[in-house]
């Protein structure tokens, strides 16, 4: 019997459209935050905007406004709905290793080499890419499949710098958690907890209250 091996690029994109997002019918939506750093807490609001944009409304903290926003930011472009071809046409795939967890390394050729990532269960589980002038490395602990893609629930990231490999800044465990609004899944809850040198900060963010805009008339 003969078995096809599936192409590194298709094993790949089975994995990439696996990821949940908004259809384009999303009308965005507002919620409270509330924002917690430390022993500080911060309460205003936020509006993700049907084009994605994200607007932080209520706090007058500036560098609280500035994280939240990040956050808000940080949600909408996760959730954005682009297609294979739009992200990585200019992208080669080859396999790597297999790990001992069963995840199966994809390096990338091409406009973005060396880059990679790690596919396991047909969804992307380890991340190591160039943003921004500086590698970030984030590995998947657990996710949860919504019946339209999957979510992940924790995850940790770390920066690196690409010339000397020196770590930049402290490493970040996430946990996220979502609620069903309408159709949509929406994050309604993110701890980011960073150990720099041994200290570590804690960060919340409980969005609640979160309401669907009415969409725009055509």
């Amino acid at each position: 019997m003969t078995v096809t091996q599936i192409s590194a690029q298709e094993f790949f994109r089975a994995a990439y459209e696996n990821r949940y997002t908004w259809d384009k019918n999303f009308p965005g939506y507002t919620a409270d935050i509330t924002f917690k750093e430390d022993d500080k807490v911060i309460s205003g609001k936020i509006r993700i905007s049907a084009d994605l944009k994200a607007e932080v409304l209520d706090v007058e903290d500036e560098q609280a406004q500035k994280i939240i926003h990040g956050q808000a930011w940080e949600i909408a472009i996760h959730r954005v709905r682009r297609s294979f071809e739009q992200t990585h046409s200019t992208n080669t795939f080859s396999y790597g290793n297999t790990d001992e967890t069963g995840a199966v390394e994809i390096i990338l050729g091409g406009k973005s080499q060396g880059d990679g990532y790690k596919v396991r269960n047909n969804e992307v589980c380890f991340v190591h890419r160039l943003i921004h002038g500086t590698f970030v490395t984030i590995n998947t602990g657990s996710s949860h499949d919504t019946g339209e893609g999957y979510l992940s629930h924790t995850y940790d990231s770390v920066y690196h710098d690409p010339k000397t490999d020196e770590q930049r800044g402290g490493r970040s465990e996430f946990t996220d958690e979502y609620e069903k609004v309408d159709n949509y899944f929406i994050l309604n809850r993110r701890e980011i907890r960073t150990t720099t040198e041994g200290q570590l900060s804690t960060q919340e963010f409980i969005f609640s209250n979160i309401k669907l805009l009415e969409p725009v008339a055509a």
